[in-house]
């Protein structure tokens, strides 16, 4: 089974959480941090690498953290994959033989091409649902529930 990386699939989870968990102050990164049983200084690298791209906005001050920068039903899976993954160099991974160059290049390309196809028909609004059906347990504060 091919996986994601670990950071798209902690920048994923991350946005998930803050859309889930959101209310009328910005979720913050010790909460996130915490319930993603993640260390702060590592978040943070993924969640600048999001704001930078526009899919959150970070808010300063001691209530201060991270909210959404626009609507989850307009955010997929997809964008976020993009925004991770092109800070990361390609990996030098395809041969330069014949075979690699003519079969196994355009294959892999083909399979990358799909599997993004159907990372942008996923909306961060689908995983809150997935979410609130597999019955995750909803940290809202101070009594508000409030989803962009």
């Amino acid at each position: 089974m091919i996986k994601p990386s670990k950071k798209v699939a902690l920048a994923v989870e991350a946005v998930v959480d803050i859309a889930y968990h959101g209310t009328s102050e910005p979720v913050q990164s010790q909460d996130i941090g915490r319930r993603l049983n993640l260390p702060r200084r590592y978040l943070e690298q993924v969640m600048q690498q999001l704001v930078k791209a526009g899919i959150l906005r970070g808010v300063r001050g001691p209530r201060g953290g991270y909210r959404l920068a626009r609507e989850r039903r307009r955010i997929t899976v997809a964008d976020i994959v993009n925004v991770v993954e092109s800070g990361e160099a390609e990996p030098d991974t395809l041969s330069a033989s014949d075979l690699g160059q003519r079969v196994m290049a355009p294959f892999w390309l083909e399979h990358e091409q799909a599997m993004l196809a159907r990372l942008d028909a996923i909306t961060i609004e689908d995983l809150c649902h997935a979410a609130e059906q597999s019955a995750v347990r909803r940290e809202i504060k101070d009594g508000i529930d409030f989803a962009i």
